[in-house]
């Protein structure tokens, strides 16, 4: 395969469409008063409340640090709430505030409404496609940088 570095290559296409649908999910996510990366922290405390921060890291393939800093905007926006664990004062669990359950259904259809937008016209035959694509696109980066591919 020839590659270019040509405004309509794949490369530049994929790159663009990714900052497309980043502002996108920025843009409706804000509406309802949550950064984009928030709501796969809300979907595992609505699955298991009272994770610690280190567990959320790893659940989310994040950071300690980079959970910690989205734990304070949301704790102070009100959605999570962090406290002590009973038996190790050390260690904080984070639980989901009334708004943070309340906000679930909003949350869901935010980004129900956001996959429509996106994919409007394709087929389900071509979203198949297209998701064996993007597992393919996924797992050959991983392997490039040297991570575990399933």
């Amino acid at each position: 395969m020839s590659f270019s570095t040509e405004p309509e290559s794949l490369d530049f296409l994929l790159a663009q469409v990714s900052h497309l649908h980043h502002s996108r999910a920025h843009q409706r996510l804000e509406a309802i008063g949550l950064y984009r990366g928030q709501p796969p922290v809300l979907r595992a405390l609505w699955e298991k409340e009272g994770l610690t921060q280190k567990e959320l890291a790893e659940l989310l393939h994040n950071t300690p640090a980079t959970i910690t800093k989205m734990l304070q905007r949301m704790e102070k926006a009100g959605f999570i709430q962090r406290k002590p664990d009973a038996e190790d004062q050390r260690i904080s669990r984070v639980y989901l505030t009334e708004t943070g359950h309340i906000v679930q259904s909003q949350v869901e259809e935010t980004l129900k409404n956001m996959e429509v937008e996106t994919f409007t016209g394709f087929t389900p035959e071509e979203c198949l496609v297209l998701r064996r694509f993007l597992l393919h696109i996924r797992q050959n980066l991983l392997q490039a940088m040297g991570e575990e591919t399933s």
